[in-house]
């Protein structure tokens, strides 16, 4: 009887191929297992803090500090809530959830050259593109980018400050 040696060089090569599959299906489970478990974020979890007059920020998902990491942020506006000419140093990806939010571009806030974005509407606004906007009725809007989130202001004098939280009144003087 003749040997073969090409059926023991396919066994062979069938075997390696085997081990590689299995040693692949392996680091692919034991990536999957070392992966934080998805999470869903109720709107009632969500913490505001007020950022300017009529302006809060609430964190979804990410660190949007972290350079170069994927975050999640929401900014609930009140009705009529004017938010100035400003840029970020990223590319801005924003969504509206409720009310109604105008949009505008340059470095004036011009009522009249201002886009009006409905709910589910959708802008990606370019890094350093001056930007500015406005709220119809209470806004709330989804902004997901990469970190980090900052806010460069055209005129910082024209951004005012948000209101004191309830029972943060002044003290008397002594």
């Amino acid at each position: 009887m003749k040997k073969n040696p090409m059926g023991k060089i396919c066994a062979a090569m069938l075997g390696i191929a085997a081990l590689a599959m299995a040693a692949s299906s392996q680091d692919k489970q034991d990536k999957k297992e070392g992966m934080e478990a998805h999470k869903i974020v109720h709107f009632g979890d969500l913490k505001w803090t007020p950022i300017m007059k009529g302006c809060d920020l609430a964190p979804v998902a990410g660190d949007m500090n972290a350079e170069g990491a994927p975050f999640v942020l929401r900014i609930r506006c009140a009705d009529g809530a004017k938010i100035p000419a400003h840029w970020h140093p990223t590319d801005e990806n924003v969504t509206v959830l409720k009310g109604t939010f105008l949009v505008g571009m340059g470095e004036t806030f011009d009522e009249s050259k201002m886009q009006t974005m409905n709910v589910g509407n959708f802008v990606t606004v370019a890094k350093e593109m001056r930007h500015y906007a406005m709220s119809k009725g209470e806004t709330i809007v989804q902004v997901h980018a990469m970190g980090p989130f900052k806010v460069n202001w055209v005129n910082p004098s024209e951004v005012q400050p948000p209101d004191a939280p309830a029972g943060a009144a002044a003290k008397p003087k002594s």
